[in-house]
C-alpha cells in the first residue's frame, strides 16, 4: 500500500462555486502560473505518484457554498484517477482544508476523531482537535487557550488485506511573522507563533501517546511548518515541533519513525532532505525546506518494510530524469509529495 501527503498550493482557487475545475488561462494562486497550467500539472503528479491514499493539505475550501469532498472527487473524475473518493473531518475558515483522497477498492476509511468534547473554556488534556487546549506557553503561570486553525484529520483506515490503522493528517501553524512592521515586531510575532506551534505539537503528541498505549498502528502525516534546525528560534525552546511529535526523548518503543527528520536531526548544518521550494522575491533566490513528513509507529516500521520517498524534481534521480514529471512538480505546488510504501503482506 502506498500513502502520500501533498500540500497543494491554493488548490481552492482552481474550483468555482459549484466545485467544478476552472480550467482556463486566468492566474491561479501560484505565482506566474495559470489555472489551466496548475490543474494539468496536478493531474500529472497525482497520476505519477499513484498512491492508494493521499492526505491533501491545503485541499479545496469546505463552506456553505463549496464542498472539499465534491471538488476533489470532481478532480479525480476529470483525470480518471483511481483515488476517486474523498473524506474530510472538521472544516475550517482558512480555505485550506485537510482532506483525504483514496482508492475505495484498497481501503475503507472512517472519520473517527478522538478525545473528549471539552467545555467552552478548554481543557489541559487531550481534547478533541476542534476544541481548545490549555497550555502555559509564555511561562507566566497562566495557561493560554490553544486551538487549531486547521484541526487535524483523524481517520480509521481499514486496508484490504491489512490491519486497521489510525491516520492523522496535520497542517500545523506557520511560524512566519505575518503582519510585522519592523524588526522588533517580527521577532515578537515569530516567537509567539513558535510557542503556539509547539503547543499544537504537544497536543498532537498527547494523542500519539494515547494511540501507542492502546497498541494502535499509527501514521501521522502532513505539513508541520517546522523541522529540526529550521530556524534560529529553535535554540530558545530546545526542540522543534517535529521532534516533539516524533518523541525523541521517549523510550525507543514510543518513538515514531521518519527517516527524513532523523537525517535532519543528525545533520543540522545542512545537507538534509527538503520537501518544499519557495521563491524569495527580495533576494531573487529559492528557499528549500523540510516541512512535510510521514511518521509511523514502531509496529508499522517493524512489520511492513516501509520505503519513504520525497518526489523532489531535482533531488530525486527518478523525478529529475523525467522532464515532464519534473516540470509538473514545479508547476503544481511549492511543496512536493512525500510517499511511503508499506508491505501489508508481512503483517501477522
Amino acid at each position: 500500500m502506498r500513502l502520500a501527503t501533498y500540500n497543494v498550493e491554493w488548490f481552492s482557487k482552481l474550483f468555482d462555486q459549484n466545485d467544478q475545475l476552472l480550467e482556463n488561462n486566468s492566474w491561479s494562486g501560484k505565482w506566474n502560473v495559470t489555472k489551466s497550467m496548475q490543474i494539468n500539472a496536478l493531474g500529472y503528479v497525482f497520476q505519477a505518484i499513484n498512491a492508494d491514499g493521499i492526505m491533501v493539505i491545503e485541499a479545496p475550501d469546505n463552506g456553505s457554498d463549496q464542498s472539499s469532498v465534491s471538488a476533489l472527487e470532481n478532480f479525480a473524475k476529470h483525470f480518471n484517477l483511481r483515488q476517486n473518493k474523498a473524506i474530510i473531518g472538521f472544516s475550517n475558515h482558512t480555505q485550506q482544508e485537510i482532506t483525504f483522497l483514496f482508492d475505495p477498492t484498497k481501503m475503507d476509511v472512517i472519520h473517527d476523531p478522538q478525545g473528549f468534547s471539552p467545555p467552552h473554556n478548554g481543557a489541559r488534556d487531550t481534547p478533541r482537535f476542534d476544541g481548545v487546549f490549555h497550555l502555559d506557553v509564555d511561562v507566566d503561570a497562566k495557561p493560554e487557550k490553544i486551538s487549531f486553525s486547521k484541526p487535524p484529520l483523524e481517520l480509521l483506515v481499514i486496508p484490504t488485506g491489512g490491519n486497521p490503522m489510525r491516520l492523522i493528517g496535520v497542517h500545523a501553524k506557520s511560524k512566519a511573522p505575518h503582519g510585522a512592521r519592523n524588526q522588533q515586531q517580527q521577532v515578537r510575532i515569530a516567537i509567539d507563533n513558535r510557542r503556539k506551534q509547539l503547543a499544537q505539537c504537544i497536543w498532537l503528541r498527547q494523542r500519539v501517546d494515547e494511540h501507542l498505549a492502546l497498541g494502535d498502528d499509527l501514521i501521522v502525516m502532513g505539513d508541520f511548518n517546522d523541522g529540526p534546525g529550521l530556524d534560529e528560534y529553535e535554540k530558545l525552546f530546545g526542540q522543534s515541533g517535529v521532534e516533539i511529535v516524533i518523541g525523541v526523548s521517549k523510550p525507543e518503543s514510543e518513538i515514531l519513525r521518519e527517516p527524513h527528520a532523523e537525517t535532519a536531526m543528525s545533520a543540522r548544518a545542512g545537507g538534509f532532505p527538503t520537501t518544499s521550494r519557495f521563491y524569495i522575491h527580495e533576494s531573487k533566490t529559492y528557499l528549500n525546506a523540510l516541512l512535510d513528513y510521514i511518521m509511523i509507529s514502531p509496529d508499522i516500521a517493524n512489520t511492513t518494510s516501509p520505503v519513504w520517498k520525497i518526489w523532489h524534481p531535482f533531488n530525486d534521480p527518478d523525478c529529475f530524469s523525467q522532464k515532464d514529471l519534473c516540470d509538473a512538480l514545479l508547476t503544481a505546488s511549492d511543496h512536493f509529495p512525500v510517499t511511503i510504501d508499506l508491505d501489508l503482506s508481512l503483517q501477522g
